[in-house]
């Protein structure tokens, strides 16, 4: 592998040769057809597009430069190299927001490559891009990529990231720049060391200087984002490697991809777990974020069935790996005091500790977290002193120990487990009735209330099969209680960071690992979100992403209001002013007109709830028919 001189030339182009470089490109793909002119050359696009440079025009543009038009692609190019690297790793989409610093990779996405596996999802903003991938890993089991520009991009991004890394979910992350202090890539988008952007909220980064050494880093990274506990990985690389001539592309070898096996439980330890649950007059099972496959969402249900002991899912952020109709959903009722709790991939117990012991019992914990120990307490929880910790993957565990807990329970014992998980039965039933009934306060007032809202778009897709692809947000369990979570993807899970901004680029990120499933991909974001990246709805549009995106639209971020006003009564002043710098009004949002702006198909304001039905079956034959939707329904702040 070796650099020509005109190599090294490119990358120093002032900026009117760089713009005569852009245009000698188009002309080169004008070129192709027989006719002089790009319009002549392939039929018309299916949509507006900027028309390339004609021949002559570029021709001209270059002037005595000696650069030829219509010479045809380049060839060997490390970059390509790459590419393929990439593909190897059966990644099938790459997030950008585009930047001269990986002009070389997306070239030779688009050209080399062919734009597909990975296919370029164009991106408004790089923390979109980054958010995108947290939620398409989590709908699809797999990693995304993004793509981004220097400090510049990697700082944008940098609030995706770490949502995504203190989820636990994998990605691929990719920043470029040069070093070079003379190169089109100026200083300022540069780093001495750019994986220390970063480096406290990802999983592993490298910057690798050889081909060779890319290739066997993204591999290696890809396994250590898969491996649990998972996470975002990232890789930089500098502009000028891109950009360098292969002389040989035989020589270069992509390593084979080798998956490591999530680690099981010890068996002893496992042992030991299962007899304390099967002893526990009151046992109780909490989770944290633990299925990542179907099979280990069934599994959940056999162990709490095997057990008759209640699954407590947990609130915001949790991943809810239980089904919310189940008997056993929910925290054992009111006067359920357990004496053992099993927790499942929950990295902070300290406040189950504290609970089991007020009631003399005992704790378990199995979560992988344990193999992988962090540098901050913020992101890592608090040491817990659990009675039986096992530092273990808990999906991977849960065969064995369900296997235990069969071998021990006695036909006698048995008959008592299920008498009391009749018991849980019944409080659940009555807990779920109440809440329910609660939820029918204001059904019919305006501004809409958030249980009507979940409810009317729970009768439009009863007989779809549908995913809640938004978190928990500030329609708080209003979902859990009014739709059927019966299967793992029906939710998506929360951002793990507590970070707003987070729903309406993971939704679309979720949608587009749904695209073509047969799944009904569906968002309920709040005002406040869409507001960080409504960029994100030209994507979803641009790309034909078919996804709902219902608007609960509060006007303001009432959290914060609630928060004032209690600082403000325990303080002894008054309330009156409680909305200053937490409300938006005067001028009020239309988040309808907003996304028809993007290109994409919309309805509202809502008001009237009766409007509600209407306006989402409306929205959702568009969906159906592979496009984006959105509804702003203008909704009660809780």
């Amino acid at each position: 592998m070796s650099e020509s001189p005109q190599d090294n030339k490119k990358r120093n182009v002032p900026r009117r040769d760089f713009f005569k470089s852009a245009a000698a490109g188009a002309a080169a793909i004008a070129a192709t057809g027989p006719a002089e002119t790009a319009e002549a050359a392939s039929p018309a696009p299916a949509r507006p597009a900027v028309l390339p440079p004609t021949v002559a025009q570029a021709q001209a543009e270059l002037g005595g430069s000696g650069a030829q038009v219509g010479a045809g692609p380049g060839r060997g190019f490390a970059s390509d190299f790459m590419v393929d690297v990439l593909r190897s790793l059966d990644i099938d989409y790459a997030a950008i927001n585009p930047g001269s610093s990986f002009e070389g990779i997306h070239e030779s996405m688009i050209n080399h490559g062919g734009n597909t596996r990975p296919e370029i999802i164009t991106c408004l903003h790089e923390e979109a891009a980054a958010t995108m991938c947290h939620g398409y890993a989590k709908a699809s089991g797999k990693p995304m990529m993004a793509m981004f520009h220097g400090t510049v991009g990697l700082l944008h991004a940098g609030m995706g990231i770490f949502q995504c890394w203190a989820d636990r979910v994998p990605a691929i992350y990719l920043v470029a720049h040069n070093r070079n202090p003379t190169s089109v890539v100026n200083r300022p988008h540069s780093a001495q060391d750019m994986g220390a952007l970063v480096r406290d909220f990802v999983k592993w980064d490298d910057e690798p200087t050889t081909l060779e050494r890319f290739a066997a880093s993204a591999v290696r990274g890809y396994r250590i984002a898969m491996t649990p506990p998972r996470g975002p990985v990232l890789l930089v690389v500098d502009s000028g490697l891109q950009d360098m001539r292969v002389e040989d592309p035989s020589s270069l070898r992509i390593p084979e991809l080798s998956m490591a096996s999530p680690p099981q439980g010890d068996t002893n330890a496992v042992r030991e777990a299962a007899r304390m649950l099967v002893d526990a007059e009151r046992p109780l099972i909490r989770l944290g974020k633990l299925a990542w496959t179907s099979e280990g969402w069934d599994r959940m249900i056999e162990l709490a069935e095997a057990l008759q002991a209640p699954v407590d899912v947990g609130g915001y952020g949790g991943w809810a790996d239980f089904p919310s109709r189940h008997p056993l959903y929910g925290s054992g009722g009111p006067d359920y005091a357990p004496d053992v709790i099993l927790g499942l991939e929950l990295n902070d117990m300290t406040g189950d500790v504290r609970r089991a012991r007020a009631n003399g019992g005992r704790t378990i914990g199995v979560c992988a977290e344990y193999l992988f120990q962090g540098s901050n307490i913020h992101d890592f929880g608090n040491y817990a002193e659990l009675d039986l910790t096992i530092a273990a993957d808990g999906e991977a565990t849960l065969p064995s120990l369900i296997e235990e807990v069969r071998r021990l329970t006695t036909p006698e014992r048995r008959r008592e487990l299920e008498e009391r998980g009749a018991g849980i039965g019944r409080a659940h039933a009555a807990a779920r009735t109440a809440a329910v009934r609660e939820g029918r306060f204001g059904w019919n007032k305006s501004p809409v209330s958030v249980p009507r809202m979940v409810a009317e778009l729970r009768e439009q897709v009863r007989n779809d099969d549908w995913a809640m692809v938004s978190g928990y947000q500030f329609t708080g369990p209003w979902q859990r209680r009014f739709l059927n979570f019966d299967r793992r993807h029906r939710y998506n899970g929360d951002s793990g960071g507590f970070g707003i901004g987070y729903d309406s680029p993971a939704s679309v990120g979720a949608a587009l690992a749904n695209k073509g499933t047969g799944r009904l991909s569906i968002g309920i974001v709040g005002d406040g979100d869409l507001n960080f990246s409504p960029g994100v709805l030209w994507t979803a549009a641009h790309h034909r992403i078919p996804l709902l995106l219902v608007v609960h639209n509060n006007r303001g971020y009432h959290a914060e209001v609630m928060i004032v006003e209690r600082v403000a009564g325990r303080r002894g002043r008054g309330l009156d002013q409680s909305h200053i710098g937490n409300v938006f009004v005067d001028p009020e949002i239309s988040y309808a007109k907003m996304a028809e702006g993007y290109g994409m198909y919309s309805e509202g304001p809502i008001e009237n709830p009766d409007d509600l039905g209407p306006a989402f079956a409306r929205a959702l034959e568009r969906v159906r028919a592979g496009e984006p939707a959105l509804v702003d329904v203008v909704s009660q702040p809780r």
